[in-house]
């Protein structure tokens, strides 16, 4: 279900930033039956194989620029793999995903940082796979480790760092980003609560910037907090597509969830 945009009387509709056209994508159970090079490319059958499952199908949606969506679902419904589909780090088996700005992805902490590499070296290296400039990283460099509060530790071996150093140092790096679409999906629930909370303040100012965002949480306060629509995934399906406060609703009454106090 897509939530179109209704233009004002005299004025031109605007184009979505993000569009997914009866998208599905098939994963293996284990690696037993493994597709050839050659399926991969001439396949495009919806029957599935044993072994295969559809964790995203028949998905129909839009989004317009500025728009914040929370994407709601138990655990293996397919929101992970929704995000994926949107960086274009997974493709498509049928239908499209047309994505016409860029995306700062911050989905999973250890993507793009290299363990034996400094945190330095490291926030180089994956500012600059993001498309930033060696200048554009030299002028934002001080900010971004400060913001991660780790000065002491810019020259340590980034697999030293605990899981909480490496949640600040990345969402530091993407959130400097100057991608319009960003993606977020539950890695600040590692952080401890003032740096979560100095986050999410980040996360408004990019907001009021006029940035798209797509939240992954099952923290319904969080969700509440920042988006204004919500989509709802079950058994990789697009369920409900409607305002945050309405998917909440439905997805609390049908696994028997008391909501979230204010």
């Amino acid at each position: 279900m897509s939530n179109p945009t209704v233009a004002s009387p005299g004025t031109t509709p605007q184009a979505p930033v993000i569009a997914l056209t009866d998208v599905g994508i098939r994963f293996r159970r284990n690696r037993r039956g493994r597709r050839s090079f050659k399926d991969l490319f001439s396949s495009r059958s919806r029957r599935s194989r044993p072994n295969e499952f559809w964790a995203l199908q028949h998905v129909n949606f839009t989004v317009q620029r500025g728009e914040a969506i929370g994407v709601v679902g138990r655990n293996g419904q397919g929101k992970s793999t929704l995000l994926k589909l949107v960086t274009g780090v997974v493709l498509a088996d049928e239908g499209r995903v047309h994505v016409t700005e860029g995306v700062a992805p911050l989905i999973e902490i250890t993507g793009g940082f290299v363990d034996d590499l400094t945190v330095r070296d490291n926030v180089y290296l994956t500012a600059g796979l993001h498309g930033m400039t060696r200048k554009q990283i030299d002028s934002r460099f001080d900010d971004i480790i400060s913001f991660a509060e780790i000065a002491d530790f810019i020259d340590t071996p980034y697999k030293h760092l605990s899981s909480g150093m490496k949640v600040r140092i990345a969402f530091a790096v993407i959130s400097r980003l100057e991608e319009p679409i960003l993606l977020v999906d539950e890695v600040l629930a590692v952080g401890d609560k003032a740096f979560r909370e100095k986050c999410y303040r980040r996360i408004e100012e990019l907001l009021a910037g006029g940035r798209t965002l797509f939240f992954v949480s099952h923290n319904e306060r969080d969700l509440r907090r920042f988006c204004t629509r919500g989509l709802y995934l079950d058994k990789g399906a697009l369920v409900l597509d409607a305002p945050i406060a309405e998917v909440l609703g439905r997805y609390n009454a049908d696994y028997g969830i008391k909501p979230a106090k204010p």
